[in-house]
Parts: structure tokens; sequence; C-alpha cells
């Protein structure tokens, strides 16, 4: 007979405890980023981590991941998604701690970062110099960039990466930047119109070459689409 497993002892608490973690990605100077903080205390001291924290008993855990988020950057218009939870045992060294994920997206434009009493710091780090982070977020942030790397292909969730107004040029980047690899021009253009996703708003105003076209989304909502 297999000999049950040893559950560490966590003396000062009985019960575990529910927070929320959140992968929030934007995209800066041509660069997918990630919103990140620096550990105030120990357990984790001077490691970076991404944002989140403990759901309060009166809301719902999608209630503490837009409170979280908005603390720490003033936005409440984002795309939220739950990914997972991630409940070892062994996740956070102090106490017992369950985590459910969450995928968040925005737009930079406008972002006033906001620090609290429980980080040094806050930032965004591009997604290729994240350093091993605390805890198990650097598992919690492969798993969500695979999500996002997924949801790409069938769904319209990249307006939530663009501004209001935007050029067909910077949709296909977002992508590029993303899935790793180019997009052929042409082609691209082609299959966005299909799917009339987007409608012309006007040109680019105080170029010095020939202006581009700006375009924004028809309807700003999660659809399943055929992008690829």
């Amino acid at each position: 007979m297999k000999k049950d497993r040893k559950i560490p002892e966590f003396k000062k608490y009985k019960y575990s405890v529910a927070a929320v973690d959140l992968a929030a990605f934007t995209i800066i100077e041509n660069e997918l980023n990630v919103l990140v903080v620096k550990m105030k205390y120990d357990p984790f001291k001077g490691e970076r981590a991404l944002p989140g924290g403990r759901i309060r008993t009166y809301e719902s855990i999608d209630e503490c991941a837009r409170r979280e988020f908005y603390e720490k950057t003033r936005i409440k218009n984002i795309y939220l998604e739950q990914l997972y939870s991630f409940g070892d045992v062994k996740r956070d060294p102090s106490m017992r701690i369950i985590s459910v994920a969450y995928l968040v997206l925005v737009n930079n434009g406008g972002i006033d970062l906001k620090t609290t009493e429980k980080y040094e710091e806050i930032c965004w780090i591009p997604v290729s110099k994240v350093p091993k982070l605390a805890y198990d977020h650097s598992k919690i942030l492969k798993y969500a960039l695979l999500r996002l790397k997924s949801k790409l292909t069938y769904t319209n969730i990249v307006y939530n990466l663009l501004p209001q107004k935007f050029k067909l040029s910077e949709m296909r980047k977002i992508y590029e930047i993303i899935l790793g690899r180019e997009l052929d021009k042409r082609n691209f253009r082609k299959k966005i119109f299909s799917l009339d996703l987007i409608k012309e708003v006007g040109k680019e105003a105080g170029v010095p070459h020939r202006p581009s076209k700006l375009y924004s989304f028809k309807v700003k909502k999660p659809m399943v689409v055929e992008i690829f």
C-alpha cells in the first residue's frame, strides 16, 4: 500500500486562501510586454512576480481580478479571461494559497502604473527579457503566452491591444510580434476585410508622406473568427 503524500504544515493557517494572479500583456515599441512587480517582503524579496492579490469575501473571482488590475493601472476597460487554477501545495512557502490565473490584454496608451505597499515597484517588461519569476509565476506566464498565441488565430481579441484608430500595418504587426512570424501583407489584408471586422475611419494627419488609412473595429467584444 502506498504511503500518503506528506503535506507541509503551515502553522499559522488552518485553511487554504484563494487569490488571483494576472498575466497582463500590452505592446510597447513593437515588443510584447508583460506587467510585473518587484516583491518588497520575504520570502521573495527583490524578485519579480506577476501582480495579484487575495480574493475578498464579498467579491467574485472576476471582480477581484479587475480590482487588482485597476489598483495598479487605473484602467477598467480590459480584456479579462480566466486561464487556470494553480494549487500546488508548495507554490507559496509562507501559506497555503490557491491561485486563479487570468489573461489580461490592454492597449498601453494612457496607462499610469501605480505601485502599492506590497511591492517595491511595478513596470512593463518585454516578454523576451523576463527573468525567472517568484512562486510559480514563470509557469503561469508560459501558460498565458500559449493561450494568447492560440486565441489570436481564431478570435478577434487583437482589438484589445490596438488604439481606437489604427493602421492596417499596425494590426498586422501585432500578429507578427505575438505569433513570431512574418505575415504576407496582401493575404493578411484580404483576410481581414473578408471577415468584416473593421471599418475605415479616416486618414493619418500631419505626416510628410502619403497618409495611410485609419481603421477601427466595428464591434469590440470577443468573437470567434477564423483569422488563420
